[in-house]
């Protein structure tokens, strides 16, 4: 297959669902589909996170920085210092030999 082809072949994917979720800005939705709607972003997060927390070796460590993180970014509501803080963890951990 050329280069060409696979572009347009994911530019034909892509561009109407991009559409249609684009269209849907005037639409009212229930308070159902709100409430669950709102655990989209949570849900999609501990898809991404988990499996490379607790898949690698060296799980204990991602474990620990994951949880001083969160803790941070939970009491402080600044993402910026529950980065840092979970990144301080980690590599305290590992540091330490854990």
């Amino acid at each position: 297959m050329s280069v060409l082809v696979v572009i347009g072949l994911m530019w034909a994917v892509t561009y109407p669902v991009r559409l249609l979720g684009l269209s849907l800005g005037r639409l009212r939705l229930s308070p159902f589909w709100l409430a669950f709607l709102r655990f989209v972003p949570v849900s999609v997060f501990a898809t991404l996170i988990v499996p490379d927390v607790l898949g690698s070796p060296e799980w204990p460590r991602r474990l620990i920085g994951c949880a001083v993180g969160g803790a941070l970014l939970w009491r402080s509501r600044n993402l910026a210092l529950g980065i840092l803080g979970g990144f301080a963890a980690y590599w305290g951990a590992r540091g330490a030999g854990l």
